[in-house]
């Protein structure tokens, strides 16, 4: 008939809760990624083949050929008792590590992160197939495989798709790297572009680091990412000491280039630099001491890497 599949009623009618955003995978989540996975096992069966018996043709994937390399490639990828990938069962998972994980979130009971590098594996080995002649006596098809970049995409528009449904703070790029999203989130392209166009090389490598760590799955990473931001908006105060201004006059000219003189604003910039800079020096960021704040909370290295990077982004464009 023609028609174009749209959401459905509930959706289009403002009748439906939106989906909670979060990075927690469950075993409901988990299980619509992994079935996406294995919707393209046939396109990565020509680096795991399982062959014909009648001759040397690839005949579908060969899952213990995949599940020996997953051994090394992504030890803590959830696996069944017979090795084999699968979706995690909380009575198997009770079963394995005790009762006393009965009541603890479900990231704890599977590694979520190795989900993602699976996904990622998959990505890495796609490879757009044929279906040959079908093999009455064994109910099979041959196959003959080809590059191309059109399952790479496809692959990674169904992944998205199942990031969204689920609500998952997660992006697949168009070359098969998973990114995490975050929400409130100054980390934008435009920012990119200004980063790649700083003329002091060590600021840009120290800023594409920083977000390069950010985007990370991992919330071990984050840590290192504002670790990295603050080392950026360290280098960026001392910009001008190639032209022989201190720390103290290089921060002062770049605040005042940035506020156009209006002393309002010179004000106002003052103060978030000094306050950045105490930040610095009370959480566990730039020092260690014993007696420096711990931050327990991914949410606040997200608030703290955003906070540091705005002022920066807005910095930038204003060095001469």
């Amino acid at each position: 008939w023609g028609y174009q599949f749209m959401d459905f009623y509930t959706e289009r009618n403002k009748m439906r809760d939106s989906v909670i955003k979060t990075e927690t995978i469950s075993i409901e989540m988990y299980t619509l990624l992994l079935n996406c996975c294995e919707q393209y096992y046939e396109n990565i069966a020509w680096k795991f083949p399982a062959i014909c018996p009648d001759g040397a043709i690839c005949c579908g994937l060969d899952k213990d050929k995949l599940s020996i390399e997953l051994s090394f490639q992504i030890p803590a990828l959830y696996k069944d008792n017979c090795g084999k990938v699968a979706i995690p069962e909380k009575d198997t998972i009770q079963r394995r590590f005790g009762e006393t994980q009965q009541n603890q979130s479900s990231n704890n009971e599977f590694n979520q992160y190795a989900l993602l590098d699976f996904i990622e594996f998959v990505a890495r080995h796609l490879k757009d197939t044929n279906k040959n002649e079908y093999h009455n006596f064994y109910k099979h098809f041959h196959f003959t495989f080809q590059e191309s970049k059109y399952i790479l995409t496809e692959f990674c528009k169904d992944i998205n798709e199942g990031f969204d449904k689920a609500g998952l703070l997660y992006r697949i790029t168009p070359s098969g790297l998973i990114e995490r999203e975050v929400e409130y989130n100054v980390n934008s392209n435009e920012i990119i572009k200004i980063i790649n166009n700083v003329s002091e090389p060590g600021l840009e490598e120290l800023l594409n680091e920083a977000l390069i760590l950010f985007r990370k799955p991992n919330p071990a990473e984050r840590k290192n990412a504002v670790v990295k931001i603050w080392g950026a908006l360290e280098r960026l105060k001392t910009y001008y000491s190639p032209i022989g201004l201190d720390k103290k006059h290089s921060v002062n000219k770049i605040v005042n280039d940035m506020a156009g003189g209006n002393e309002v604003f010179i004000t106002l910039f003052n103060k978030e630099f000094l306050a950045l800079t105490e930040i610095g020096n009370q959480f566990r960021i730039r020092h260690h001491e014993t007696n420096i704040e711990d931050i327990t909370d991914n949410k606040h290295y997200d608030y703290f890497f955003n906070r540091c990077l705005s002022l920066i982004a807005l910095a930038l464009p204003y060095l001469k």
